[in-house]
């Protein structure tokens, strides 16, 4: 069976006529009925009855459509699969955080993405010193700083609210902080004297109370 004269007997059988077949596939009237009553010859049926209201598909020509839309219908599916595999990122994806935040936060956050993009090779390097993007080390880096590179692209990727906390025990010992002065009178528990580059900024509490209204701000 002759592919175009199955395509131009589908688009006339959806049509309903030769002359706007044809100005669909921007070929004359006589070239549209040409195909069509070529391809009625070449099966030996008769597919359409002609009327001068336009034209009626035989109990054949009712099957050859069905079965003609039923193929175009699956080539439509398997061009939009193609255009959208080509399109599709793939390939090896290294993503570099602190590891607290990586284990904790960015992990259980990755099933939407491993399952949008499965084409993609994600994967994780854990890490508190920060890694050297220039030298491929990863791709993307999730930082709680600004970079040093200045030629490296950034976006906002997550807020991140910090809280004190104190047991009710303890509260009761040394009172509730009514102001950011009073954590100064206060036992602080720390990340350590030399915090790693990637959260230098951890231990902000200790200062917190000697940068009295500005911390107020800070906080915000």
């Amino acid at each position: 069976m002759d592919w175009d004269r199955l395509r131009i007997f589908h688009i006339v059988a959806e049509a309903g006529s030769f002359t706007t077949a044809a100005k669909k596939l921007h070929v004359s009237q006589s070239a549209a009925s040409r195909q069509v009553r070529a391809l009625e010859e070449s099966l030996n049926v008769v597919l359409f009855n002609r009327h001068a209201r336009g034209l009626v598909l035989t109990q054949e020509g009712e099957q050859l459509f069905r079965t003609a839309r039923e193929v175009m219908q699956k080539l439509e599916t398997a061009e939009q699969s193609l255009l959208e595999a080509k399109g599709a990122p793939r390939g090896t994806l290294v993503v570099t955080t602190m590891i607290s935040f990586g284990a904790v936060w960015l992990t259980p956050h990755l099933t939407e993405f491993v399952r949008r993009y499965p084409e993609i090779d994600l994967q994780l390097n854990l890490a508190d010193e920060d890694l050297d993007l220039a030298k491929r080390d990863a791709d993307v880096a999730i930082r709680f700083h600004a970079p040093h590179q200045a030629d490296l692209i950034q976006r906002p990727f997550v807020k991140i609210n910090h809280h004190i906390y104190a047991s009710t025990d303890y509260l009761k010992r040394k009172g509730v902080p009514k102001t950011p002065e009073d954590l100064d009178h206060h036992d602080i528990i720390t990340y350590g004297p030399t915090p790693p580059e990637a959260i230098k900024d951890i231990n902000w509490t200790l200062t917190l109370g000697a940068m009295g209204d500005n911390a107020v701000r800070f906080c915000r």
